[in-house]
């Protein structure tokens, strides 16, 4: 262990200790026995009315628009009324929200969870087939969907009998399917909050992840593994600030009223989690952007004097490589994180060089987790370039062969981790449950080892995940996509490193025979399909079989080889 680990894990003793607020107690949870704190809120309704004490403070500025903690809070008393009310949602029922980042994105999930209702957060950048599935397949009775999503899905969503309600619309719905989120609020204006009784165990959301089967699949939260992870994630920042008095010393004094940027989708953990709820308890103000531009970022850094800004590697890089940076007055920019992905030691060096008083880290988690497993902050993070950092306190991981067997320190392994913050299930996958949970314990897919200080580095992706921006991408999903091509016999998808986005989306493809193929075909069927980020950079167009092992499995790395 070295210095910079031992004062983090000193600090976390002292925090985690009896009659401590992050004080730890050992707890069952389904016979299984966990690391729990002891004080974190047993419900999302717990965490949202010690919320309501903040008032008239300035909570949200989104486009011009300042919202209060009051105006978020009335807003998702009056959504949860209607849904009641209109919709008959009772708890258990499952209410989607299809829509990029819009701050009624925020009131809605305040809304379903606070009303014992379960949030299906959409990723918004799927085209109308993969924003259908999770509605369909989590049985949602009602979507909240913003205009361009709600013009993917009507048809289905109609189709379905699932109620769409359309935030900021920019046409009437006077007869016809959907309506406006302020008709649907018309007689719930002023209500108050919908009396619920919840529970720790009840679920709170189902988040959709790419699956290897080419599908998604829905991993459902109940209210204690989310609140267990609000309290990791904030217990780690108080232990990293505790062991870089220095740096934390220099941020406080500049003055600046904490501040965080919201750019990355809040349809992920890194956004929902990490962000808004974390936000949300410490009563600290979010700017939010619709979607992410580099120069409007920094603009927004000036004029909000914003400190704090979590984005994906590659959202880092362009910010800091910007020919605009030095054009902003950034001095208030302190804290820099950089997660969904390692950050490249380029990224790292550009943080060092164009961030005064920088206070930096990184981290390691996931959907299935809710955001929780591995992270650290300041020196430890400038020491340890590559590294995803170091347990989270409620976290156990195992590097294991592939029968499960242990490996020894500093080989690597797969990764199975068991937290209190871990998903009950997949939604309706019995399979998936029966390959991925084991006692307690959690198979992450991924591959990686501790060093000799305990550090964790992640040095493989099981089952050849690509994550491009931060972005998950499964090649099962592309390939299962592109094999729908009638004039393509085989497809094979995989990553290739990218200094920007980390690993660009490649595919090699055989047609079939007497037909022709052009990769720029191969990309505009994809695009149809598919979204954006899924679609491949590279496409090799092969006048032989894919190469194979005698089990029959493709050989990725020979097709890498001659990928460009």
């Amino acid at each position: 262990m070295d210095a910079n680990q031992s004062a983090y894990s000193k600090s976390i003793q002292a925090l985690t200790g009896s009659g401590q607020n992050f004080e730890l107690i050992r707890h069952k949870i389904d016979d299984i026995e966990y690391s729990v704190y002891k004080n974190a809120p047993n419900t999302l309704l717990e965490v949202y009315l010690a919320a309501t004490e903040h008032g008239e403070r300035e909570f949200l500025i989104y486009e011009g628009e300042r919202w209060t903690f009051d105006k978020v809070f009335q807003q998702a008393w009056s959504i949860a009324d209607a849904l009641e009310t209109q919709h008959s949602i009772v708890p258990g029922d499952r209410v989607g929200i299809a829509m990029r980042n819009y701050p009624e994105w925020l009131s809605v999930f305040t809304a379903i969870t606070a009303m014992g209702a379960v949030a299906v957060p959409i990723n918004s950048w799927g085209k109308a087939d993969e924003l259908l599935f999770a509605a369909r397949d989590s049985d949602c009775k009602t979507v909240f969907c913003d205009q361009q999503r709600f013009d993917l899905m009507a048809a289905g969503l109609s189709e379905s009998t699932i109620n769409a309600v359309v935030a900021r619309p920019e046409r009437s719905f006077s007869g016809a399917f959907g309506q406006s989120l302020e008709d649907f609020l018309a007689h719930s204006g002023d209500a108050a909050r919908v009396a619920v009784a919840l529970d720790g165990e009840s679920p709170a959301m189902i988040m959709y992840t790419s699956g290897t089967t080419g599908k998604p699949k829905g991993a459902v939260s109940t209210h204690r593994a989310v609140c267990q992870a609000l309290m990791n994630l904030e217990c780690a920042a108080v232990a990293s600030a505790m062991a870089n008095p220095d740096v934390v010393g220099k941020m406080m004094s500049t003055g600046f009223e904490p501040t965080q940027l919201l750019a990355v989708p809040l349809f992920h953990v890194s956004g929902l989690h990490a962000i808004f709820l974390t936000a949300l308890r410490a009563g600290r103000k979010i700017v939010m952007m619709y979607k992410w531009d580099p120069e409007l970022a920094l603009k927004l850094v000036q004029q909000e004097r914003i400190t704090i800004l979590s984005a994906a590697p590659s959202m880092l890089l362009q910010l800091l490589e910007s020919p605009e940076f030095d054009r902003y007055d950034t001095s208030s920019l302190c804290g820099v994180g950089g997660g969904g992905s390692a950050t490249p030691a380029k990224v790292a060096g550009l943080m060092r060089e164009k961030v005064e008083n920088l206070y930096a880290g990184t981290g390691w988690g996931m959907t299935e987790t809710n955001a929780i497993g591995t992270a650290f902050t300041g020196q430890a993070f400038i020491d340890n370039p590559g590294s995803a950092g170091f347990c989270h306190a409620t976290v156990e991981l195992r590097m294991c062969d592939p029968d499960g067997g242990d490996v020894a320190r500093g080989t690597p392994g797969r990764i199975w981790i068991k937290t209190p913050t871990l998903i009950s299930e997949y939604w309706k996958r019995p399979d998936a449950n029966a390959e991925s949970f084991r006692d307690g314990w959690f198979d992450s897919g991924d591959i990686g080892y501790f060093d000799d200080n305990g550090y964790l580095y992640l040095s493989d992706r099981a089952k050849d995940m690509i994550i491009r921006g931060g972005e998950n991408i499964y090649p099962a999903e592309i390939e299962a996509v592109l094999s729908e091509h009638t004039a393509i016999h085989e497809v094979a998808a995989y990553g290739i490193a990218d200094d920007s986005l980390g690993e660009q989306v490649a595919v090699a493809v055989v047609a079939r025979e007497g037909e022709t193929l052009s990769s720029t075909a191969v990309r505009e069927f994809a695009k149809e399909r598919l979204a954006v980020f899924k679609v491949p950079h590279y496409v090799a167009i092969l006048d032989q079989p894919l190469p194979r092992n005698a089990a029959g499995k493709v050989l990725k790395h020979l097709l890498k080889e001659h990928t460009q």
